[in-house]
C-alpha cells in the first residue's frame, strides 16, 4: 500500500540511524509506537467530504495550531509545543499536514483555510510550519490554477521570512540537524536517510489513493518542512526523533474519502 509504505520507510529508516547512533531507548520506543498508531489510522482512517465537516476539522486544527500561546511553554518567545501527558506535541507538524489535504479538498474555501491556519503557525511563531504552508500552497496551485492560492502562496512566503528572522533555538540532539549528524558518523547513513525521505515524498506525489491536488498539497507540505530542517536548526520531520510529525503524516494520509481509498 503506497500509503503505508510513505509512512514507514523514513519512518524505520530514521529507528534505524537512531539505534546506530546510540539515541536513548525512550526516543526509539516514541518514534515506534507513533508509527503503529500512524499505521493503523493511515490504513484504516477516513476523512471528512461534506464542506462543512472539512471546515469544522480545519477549525479544530487552527485552534490546536494557536493553543500553544496560550498554554505554554514559551521559549525565547516561541510557542509551538502542547504538553500532553508523556509527548510534548509539536502542533505545527501535527496540523499542517491534514490542514493542506483539507484545504485542496474544499477549493472554495481553500484560501481562506490556508490563511487561518498561517495565522495559528505566525502567533507561535514557526517558519518551517510556515514554509510547510507556502509549499503546500504552491502544489495546490499547480494542480488547480486558482489564483487565490497563487497570492495566498506568496503571502505565506512573506510571512515565513519575517518568522525566520527570529533567533533561532538551540538544536536537540537526534530532533534537529539529523542528516548532518549522520554525515558526520557515514555518508552512507545520510544517504539512507535522505534516500527514504525522498521516496516518502515521491509515493505521496505519485501513489498514494488521494486526489491528484491533494497529494501535491500534502508532498509540498512535506517538502516545505524537510527543506526548513535543512536550512536551519528545525525538526527532521520522520526521520528524526519527534512522534508529532509521522502521527500528523499519517492523520493526513488517513483522510481520504470512502471514494478515494
Amino acid at each position: 500500500m503506497p500509503a503505508l509504505a510513505a509512512l514507514a520507510l523514513p519512518v524505520l529508516a530514521g529507528l534505524a540511524w537512531l539505534w546506530t547512533a546510540g539515541a536513548p531507548g525512550r526516543y526509539l520506543a516514541t518514534n515506534a509506537v507513533a508509527l503503529a498508531v500512524g499505521a493503523l489510522w493511515t490504513a484504516f482512517g477516513r476523512g471528512p467530504k461534506a464542506a462543512r465537516a472539512i471546515w469544522l476539522l480545519a477549525a479544530a486544527l487552527v485552534v490546536l495550531l494557536a493553543m500553544p500561546r496560550i498554554t505554554g511553554p514559551e521559549i525565547n518567545g516561541v510557542a509551538r509545543w502542547l504538553p500532553l501527558g508523556p509527548l510534548v506535541l509539536h502542533t505545527g507538524a501535527f496540523a499542517i499536514p491534514a490542514l493542506a489535504v483539507l484545504a485542496a479538498r474544499a477549493p472554495n474555501e481553500c484560501a481562506p483555510i490556508l490563511l487561518a491556519a498561517l495565522f495559528g503557525t505566525f502567533v507561535q511563531p514557526d517558519a518551517a510550519s510556515g514554509f510547510a504552508l507556502t509549499i503546500a500552497a504552491v502544489g495546490i496551485h499547480h494542480v488547480s490554477r486558482d489564483w487565490k492560492v497563487g497570492l495566498v502562496a506568496i503571502v505565506t512566503f512573506a510571512s515565513s521570512l519575517v518568522m525566520a528572522a527570529g533567533p533561532p533555538l538551540a538544536p536537540q540532539p537526534f530532533v534537529e540537524h539529523v542528516l548532518t549528524d549522520a554525515a558526520l558518523r557515514s555518508v552512507w547513513i545520510a544517504f539512507g536517510l535522505a534516500a527514504s525521505f525522498a521516496a516518502a515524498f515521491l509515493l505521496v506525489i505519485f501513489a498514494v489513493p488521494l486526489p491528484r491536488v491533494e497529494r501535491f498539497a500534502l508532498g509540498g507540505a512535506l517538502f516545505g518542512f524537510g527543506t526548513m530542517a535543512l536550512m536551519s536548526s528545525y525538526p527532521a520531520p520522520l526521520i528524526g526523533y519527534g512522534a508529532s510529525s509521522i502521527l500528523g503524516f499519517a492523520f493526513a494520509l488517513g483522510l481520504r474519502t470512502r471514494e478515494g481509498s
